[in-house]
Parts: structure tokens; C-alpha cells; sequence
């Protein structure tokens, strides 16, 4: 993007969106570490003192980072409960969440372990919470089932990037979504 041109989108107020973009590229190809808020600005054409305009400093450029990749992450959960019905939904939003991890490692190392990163209580959250009230029984309640099937395929997530379980693609898509059903299964007293 040229100068004039990131110059004319900063006029119709998405300077902001684009640095989250830039920001989110960047973490993506050499982890938070690597990330500065001049390269970002460079990325978007625009001068080093720019990004100040919309951000303190690189933590508040990660909080927004990680704001958005809650964001996506909600949104990809949605649809994956949308799917299906009863347990199935919850197998899906295992699948989506172990899935989404995989295609975006270190976005979704910052959302869970960087700087001011989200509550448990995102909208992401509320998705998993939704479906664990339908499915809860008289064994567990719907919070702890909650926090179960989130542990569950968080823990499988982190397994996978860390490669301490040699899973990739759909192999990892499948186990979670296998594990993630018969877990619900045992929960809802299948």
C-alpha cells in the first residue's frame, strides 16, 4: 500500500483494522516477539508515529490482535454449532476450536497467553457454555461440563503445538472431534 493510499484510509477511519491486519501477518510469520510497531507501520505505508494515534505501545496492539482472534474464533465455533445437534454440536466445536488453533499457532498462543488476553467469558466462551446447558444432565453440572469440554480440546490444542502429539490436518480435526463426542456422550449420560 502506498503512502497516499494508507494516508487515504486512515481519512475513512480503517487505519486501525489495517495495523490489526499487518500486526496479526507478522505475528503469524515470526511470533509476537518478532512484531514491532514500526514494521507494522511500514506494512500499512504509514508513518512510525501513526499506529501511537491508535495504540499506547505493542501490548495494546496485541490486546487488539488477540481481540480480533477471539473474534474469529467465536464466529468459527458458531458456525460449527450450528452443524449439528446435542452432543454432535459440541464434537463440532471441539473440532473447530482444535482446527482453528492448528491453522493459526501463534495467534492463538497470544489470545490464551499474551498480554490483557481475554476471559474464559468471551463470546467464544458463551458459544461452549450454550451448548453445555442443553446437554447437561444429572451427572455434571453445566458449568463444570463447560470447563471440562473446554479443558479437553484446549489441552489437545496445546499438545498439538507444542508437537507432544503427532497430529496434523485432519487427523487433528478428527481426534478432537472423536474425543469431544464421546466425552459429551459420557456427560450427557449417553
Amino acid at each position: 500500500m502506498s503512502t497516499s493510499e494508507a494516508e487515504k484510509s486512515y481519512h475513512h477511519g480503517d487505519l486501525r483494522a489495517a495495523l490489526v491486519a499487518a500486526a496479526l501477518e507478522q505475528l503469524e510469520a515470526g511470533g509476537a516477539a518478532a512484531l514491532s510497531l514500526r514494521a507494522v507501520a511500514r506494512a500499512c505505508g504509514v508513518s512510525a508515529m501513526a499506529p501511537y494515534r491508535h495504540f499506547a505501545g505493542k501490548e495494546e496492539l496485541l490486546e487488539a490482535v488477540a481481540a480480533s482472534g477471539f473474534e474469529a474464533l467465536a464466529v468459527t465455533l458458531e458456525a460449527a454449532d450450528a452443524s449439528a445437534e446435542g452432543a454432535e454440536a459440541l464434537a463440532a466445536q471441539g473440532a473447530a476450536y482444535v482446527t482453528f488453533a492448528c491453522r493459526h499457532p501463534a495467534l492463538f498462543r497470544l489470545m490464551f497467553m499474551g498480554p490483557g488476553c481475554a476471559s474464559d467469558r468471551s463470546r467464544a466462551y458463551a458459544i461452549l457454555e450454550r451448548r453445555a446447558a442443553a446437554l447437561a444432565g444429572s451427572g455434571m453440572a453445566a458449568a463444570d461440563l463447560t470447563l471440562a469440554a473446554w479443558s479437553l480440546v484446549h489441552g489437545l490444542a496445546a499438545l498439538i503445538l507444542d508437537r507432544r502429539v503427532p497430529l496434523e490436518g485432519e487427523a487433528a480435526q478428527d481426534t478432537a472431534q472423536r474425543i469431544t463426542l464421546a466425552f459429551a456422550r459420557l456427560a450427557a449420560g449417553d
